[in-house]
């Protein structure tokens, strides 16, 4: 008769098989809907819009858009983008 030996330590790590079935998909993944309305900026304060086409939460008044990586918002203010340029000021093109 013979022994068999277990390899646990080649056993597949349950772990793993969660990191695999988010593994392939190219569509940015959007945040929570339900944590959306609790999202403000962390500048000015007021609510963010969420943009789909871009995936990230805007902030109109201040022109910037923070990130969203992997379904989390990245509201670092040095990680925001400007949305817009400022508009010149006045007289910058008057004689």
């Amino acid at each position: 008769a013979g022994s068999r030996q277990q390899h646990r330590d080649r056993e597949p790590d349950p772990g793993s098989r969660i990191q695999e079935q988010g593994s392939g998909s190219a569509r940015p993944q959007p945040p929570e809907p339900s944590l959306l309305r609790f999202l403000v900026c962390p500048l000015s304060k007021k609510p963010l819009r969420y943009e789909e086409a871009t995936n990230e939460l805007i902030n109109e008044e201040l022109g910037i858009a923070y990130p969203i990586i992997d379904g989390i918002p990245n509201m670092v203010p040095e990680a925001a983008r400007m949305t817009h340029k400022k508009p010149p000021a006045e007289d910058s093109e008057q004689p």
